[in-house]
């Protein structure tokens, strides 16, 4: 079987290449959402966010009336791919206008909401960011048990509570928030409501949660007493459970390209490394161990990538995945799990050092990753919910809950 993509998505693939070695020239891989943490990485993110818009990259696949170039899915999987293999920051509107947030608010977002909010995330517009809040302290993975209020007054609601974990809400311009509408109701999944809340509102406090590497990416997240407009509701009052479960499946759908193009990057270099490298007079490549391990990432990354191609071709025929996504999302937490330790065990000491100093190696790739995996495999539901998901839509197992 041949998977070759065709003339038009390699000529897409070379001029992403050309753009990163020209617009990233000189400057480190600013590594996922960590383009939040500084002033100087945020402003440059958003700056590329721009150059992205003005290139026709960054809603690609959007349709055009939304602001996008109609892409072929099989082009938006290259533009993911490759721009995640370089780095290229400022790709996801926030957390995340790009992956979700705009593409709901196309299937059951108001005309006016539409109108108001898409365009800015399509034009690359400091006010088209977004940061996302489900998390509260006691609703994780039991995303039913949200306790953050939203009582209707006239034609406002007054949200009360808190959020955490609330990736970029110290950037965001809005926020999608999920909050519950009725106390009242005899499952949980029940009376929950999904809402636009001006992050500029009376009332939000802010307080910034450090991540294991010391880099400023979450947020807890309060609201007291925040008056939001009812046009800001997203879709119908008390349905939100089910018009969230559209959106997760927009953000765990994509994840199979994003980090295969990553985690194809730090692969090559730690491939790199073991070659320029020697102990005790032999270079690291020819000890069998290392050798092993390698290969079997190796092997693993291209199990990664054929499960992103599958998601692609399906939806690419109108086929609607189901299961596959959150199998893509568990798997992508277990490799980068797997490609961390390997990277750890290879540099040995060197991977305790410090991300930014002169003895860090594989310029902080390795530490980086193994100090961030834990979060990512929390991101967009752990893997035990994922699991949950595969069990009950591909094996036919009993819902767990």
């Amino acid at each position: 079987m041949d998977f070759k993509f065709s003339e038009k998505e390699e000529r897409l693939r070379e001029e992403i290449r050309r753009f990163a070695r020209v617009e990233l020239a000189g400057r480190n891989t600013i590594a996922g959402m960590e383009e939040e943490s500084s002033d100087e990485d945020w402003e440059f993110a958003m700056s590329m966010s721009r150059r992205l818009a003005q290139k026709g990259w960054l809603t690609m696949a959007w349709p055009k009336e939304y602001g996008g170039q109609g892409a072929s899915f099989f082009e938006q999987h290259v533009y993911v791919d490759e721009a995640s293999y370089w780095g290229i920051p400022g790709t996801s509107m926030g957390v995340s206008g790009i992956g979700w947030v705009g593409l709901s608010l196309m299937l059951f977002g108001s005309d006016e909401q539409k109108k108001k909010y898409i365009p800015l995330i399509a034009s690359g517009d400091p006010d088209g960011v977004w940061c996302t809040a489900y998390s509260e302290p006691n609703a994780g993975s039991d995303f039913a048990n949200i306790q953050t209020r939203a009582v209707k007054s006239g034609d406002e609601y007054i949200l009360n509570g808190q959020k955490i974990w609330t990736s970029c809400a110290h950037r965001a311009r809005w926020c999608w928030m999920a909050v519950r509408t009725d106390a009242n109701v005899k499952k949980k999944q029940h009376g929950i409501s999904l809402m636009i809340v001006d992050m500029k509102s009376p009332g939000i406090t802010i307080k910034p949660i450090l991540n294991y590497a010391g880099v400023h990416i979450f947020n807890e997240f309060f609201l007291d007493n925040v008056r939001v407009p009812v046009t800001n509701l997203v879709g119908t009052e008390n349905r939100g459970w089910y018009h969230l479960m559209q959106s997760l499946a927009f953000e765990r759908h994509s994840m199979a390209p994003q980090f295969f193009g990553s985690a194809r990057r730090i692969l090559e270099y730690i491939v790199k490394y073991v070659r320029e490298t020697s102990y005790n007079g032999k270079p690291l490549a020819s000890d069998p161990v290392i050798r092993n391990k390698i290969a079997e990432r190796a092997i693993e990354l291209d199990t990664l990538k054929l499960f992103g191609y599958e998601i692609t071709w399906k939806m690419s025929r109108g086929v609607i995945p189901v299961y596959e996504a959150a199998r893509n999302k568990a798997y992508c937490d277990f490799f980068m799990q797997r490609l961390a330790t390997t990277g750890t065990e290879i540099i040995g000491a060197y991977s305790q050092v410090d991300m930014t100093s002169r003895w860090s190696r594989i310029l902080g790739l390795i530490t980086r990753l193994y100090l961030m995996f834990p979060g990512l495999s929390i991101a967009a539901g752990t893997d035990e919910v994922q699991k949950n998901i595969i069990g009950q839509f591909k094996l036919g197992l009993p819902r767990a809950y």
